[in-house]
Formats: structure tokens, sequence, C-alpha cells
């Protein structure tokens, strides 16, 4: 019986080393490293999802999400990763940190992310109206001002690309090529384009509606990819919350082009 049970408790100790053999703490990182840092809901998804398609290859229209996590880490969710391309692009909304040597700061118009984020707060928590949600940010690191201003200062010095959802969704092309230019990873043109059109608005819906996420916490009925819309706070966000949001945020949102 001893043996039988050391056979058992061998066979367990090669699937577990099988298992777990390459994985690194999520906090311990290369300095050729880069980390997508944006407040909740700037796109941060959508690259995520666009890289997975660049430097993997994979097909971000019907891949499960639990495979695009694996590549490319939410630093938020994972205690551990793989190191699977060279360098490594994380997901994060952390504020300013020393160990993020190379970011890229992906901002989108502070009113647009937090008419989304109204959404995504409702969605796991319960409703909450526009005024309470700006005042509060309930759930968040800071409020979209402070966020964005803290990574527009780089107070360590890090290496930056400002990305902005707007340009992203007016002309993804052009971006990820500067994006490819800043990590120092060669794509070309069709690899590009591919990820791009695996990884547009109606085939991640599509995706949604098929495979769902990783995420037990995120209700089934409940969509993720909401609208994907440029300005969708002109006609979601109401004029008291908007004069709220920017009696703190419009020197912000006119420091990078935003008109208000």
């Amino acid at each position: 019986m001893a043996s039988r049970l050391h056979r058992f408790v061998a066979r367990w100790a090669i699937r577990a080393t099988r298992r777990y053999t390459g994985l690194v703490p999520i906090e311990r990182h290369e300095p050729e490293d880069v980390f997508v840092v944006g407040f909740p809901k700037s796109g941060n998804t959508w690259l995520q999802y666009l890289l997975a398609g660049v430097l993997c290859g994979i097909d971000a229209s019907r891949c499960p999400d639990a495979l695009v996590q694996d590549l490319i880490p939410d630093v938020h969710d994972r205690v551990a990763y793989r190191r699977y391309t060279r360098p490594v692009f994380f997901k994060s909304h952390h504020l300013p940190r020393p160990d993020y040597r190379r970011v890229i700061h992906l901002v989108r118009d502070g009113r647009d992310a937090m008419v989304s984020y109204l959404h995504h707060y409702a969605a796991l928590y319960g409703e909450i109206d526009q005024v309470t949600l700006i005042r509060t940010a309930p759930d968040l690191l800071a409020k979209w001002h402070v966020h964005t201003e803290a990574w527009l200062a780089n107070p360590h010095g890090a290496a930056i690309l400002l990305m902005k959802y707007e340009d992203l969704h007016r002309d993804p092309l052009a971006e990820l090529k500067k994006l490819c230019r800043f990590a120092s990873f060669a794509a070309d043109d069709a690899v590009l384009a591919r990820a791009i059109e695996q990884a547009s608005f109606s085939q991640m819906r599509a995706r949604e509606q098929r495979l769902g996420w990783d995420t037990p916490a995120w209700p089934k009925d409940k969509p993720f990819v909401r609208r994907g819309q440029v300005g969708s706070h002109r006609d979601e966000m109401t004029a008291e919350a908007r004069r709220e949001f920017l009696a703190e945020a419009a020197p912000t949102l006119r420091k990078l082009g935003y008109e208000t």
C-alpha cells in the first residue's frame, strides 16, 4: 500500500512540475518588458487582444480569453505568468511605478472612459448615478485626471509611448507600427492588418457572445464589449455629470488635445 501511495505521489509531483515549469511571479519582469497602462475602459483589453495577434499570431476572433490572458498577462488578475515573447507585454491600470521601465500609456477622452466605466461598474456592483461615480471614483485607483496626470508627469523617468484610443480607433495600422518601433518588435503590414481585422469591434463582440470571458465575476448577460465609439459621452453623459467631470479634468483634457 505504501509503495502504491509513493508511486501516486511521485506521478502527481511529475505532473505538477511539468505544469508549473517556467512560471514567473507576476511582480518579476525584465527591463525590456513593456507595460500597457491606462485608466480603465481606455481600450486596454482591445490593445491586449491586438498584441496577442501581432506577437503570437493568434486569431483573436476565435481564441478563448484565457489564452490571451496567458500571452499578455494582466498584472491585476495573475500571480504568475510564462514568458512566451521577448519582450513580454503586460496589461496594467497601475499608477507610475519605478519598476515599469517601458510603458505604453493608453489614454482616452475621460468622459468616454467614465461613461463606459459606469456600465462596467453597474454590471459588477449595481446601478450608480453618474455624478456619484465621478465624485467618488469607487473601485478605482484614482480619478481619471489624477491617473492621467501621474503618467504624463512620468516621475520615475520611464520610456513612454503615449497612445490615444481615438488615434488607434481612426488608424490602427499606423498606431501599431509606432508601438512595434517603440518595443523594437518587427511585424510586417500583413501581420498587423490581420490582427486588426480579427480584433475589430464586430469580431470582438461576436467572440464575446460565443466564448465569453475568463472572469467568473463578469455577468454572462452583460456585454463587456459594449459600444466602443469615440465621443459616446455626448449622448450618454448627463449635463450635470459633464460639469462635475470638467470641474477637475478640463485642464488635463485640453493638455491632451481634447475639446472641452
